[in-house]
């Protein structure tokens, strides 16, 4: 295998590295929150069921993100560097400064930008691209719809249940946890599945787009160790800004969150996490009281999604024409 292929493998593993640590804070947060578990047992529980994510549900989100946006004899290696280059940086910055930002928005952005600048528009499948969009942004809007239907519907069955009920909400966490959690994997580890699967058959590795079996290992592998890692700031963001997070907060959020992100996943429409969560517990906030939802901080989050793709795209639109210029 060229150095250049090997070179593309490792930045594909790197982003879905931190696209784990990135990530963990949607699963766990409200989980630790309302400390239905501690933050090492969550974690440990959440790694577990992102490795296995994949191989449970199919890898149709892969190849919507490696088959489905660009056609591979349009688009070459640097491409594909430029663009998870654009993505790492991205989630470095966001991670440092706390921003529960979109770590499918920086890829996605980064690789519309390179490849509009290495291509052309009409290496663009507008099909494809619309189905990308598409899921990315009424994804945020049905999580908050479902997280606020889920809420009302669980303070309709239980208005006359004691203080006790609470415990039950705990452990129902648990469950709730691990669904998402295996939902995440199945979304987020696919779209480096793609991309390396991609680089595989530019390379001339592979013939037709399929992912191998060795791809998915490393994937989910990677995601899971970065989930494992955790990211303290960003669920200190997700877990404690919004509001006051109970666990029938916890739990109603967490099945919201997994209904939509596992839904999409076998639909193949890639979703952020990081979206779909805070949208949810905004939901689920606002069904309680509207006034509970700490709005200021929902806003914040919002102008970092709304600003993730244009800047990951005029990013990885710089870093192609430095590395097709120094590194031709």
């Amino acid at each position: 295998m060229s150095p250049i292929i090997i070179a593309v493998i490792v930045l594909a593993l790197v982003f879905d590295f931190l696209n784990g640590i990135h990530d963990s804070s949607n699963v766990v947060a409200t989980m630790i929150s309302s400390r239905a578990l501690s933050p090492r047992a969550a974690l440990f529980m959440t790694a577990l069921a992102n490795f296995f994510g994949p191989f449970l549900f199919g890898v149709a989100v892969a190849n919507t993100i490696g088959h489905e946006i660009v056609a591979a004899e349009a688009i070459n290696i640097q491409v594909l560097i430029a663009a998870l280059v654009s993505a790492i940086v991205w989630n470095l910055l966001t991670w440092y400064l706390g921003f529960p930002s979109s770590s499918s928005h920086a890829l996605i952005g980064g690789f519309i930008g390179a490849v509009v600048i290495g291509a052309g528009w009409q290496a663009i499948q507008l099909q494809g691209m619309e189905k990308i969009l598409i899921a990315l942004f009424t994804s945020p809007i049905i999580g908050f719809v479902i997280g606020y239907l889920i809420l009302r519907l669980i303070l309709l069955l239980s208005w006359n249940a004691t203080p006790r009920i609470n415990a039950l909400f705990k452990r129902g966490q648990v469950v709730t946890a691990l669904a998402l959690a295996l939902s995440h994997g199945t979304n987020d580890a696919q779209k480096t599945m793609g991309i390396i699967t991609l680089a595989l058959v530019i390379g001339g590795y592979l013939d037709v787009f399929a992912v191998p079996i060795w791809v998915i290992v490393l994937c989910a592998s990677m995601i899971a160790l970065g989930t494992a890692v955790g990211g303290n700031r960003l669920i200190k963001t997700l877990g404690g800004k919004f509001f006051k997070i109970r666990p029938v907060d916890g739990f109603a959020a967490q099945l919201a969150s997994a209904i939509v992100i596992l839904t999409a996943s076998i639909v193949g429409g890639p979703v952020s996490t990081t979206q779909v969560v805070s949208s949810a517990i905004m939901g689920v906030g606002a069904a309680e009281r509207v006034n509970k939802v700490r709005w200021g901080v929902a806003r914040e989050i919002v102008t970092a999604w709304l600003l993730t793709i244009p800047a990951t795209a005029l990013l990885a639109a710089g870093l192609y024409w430095i590395i097709t210029r120094y590194f031709p």
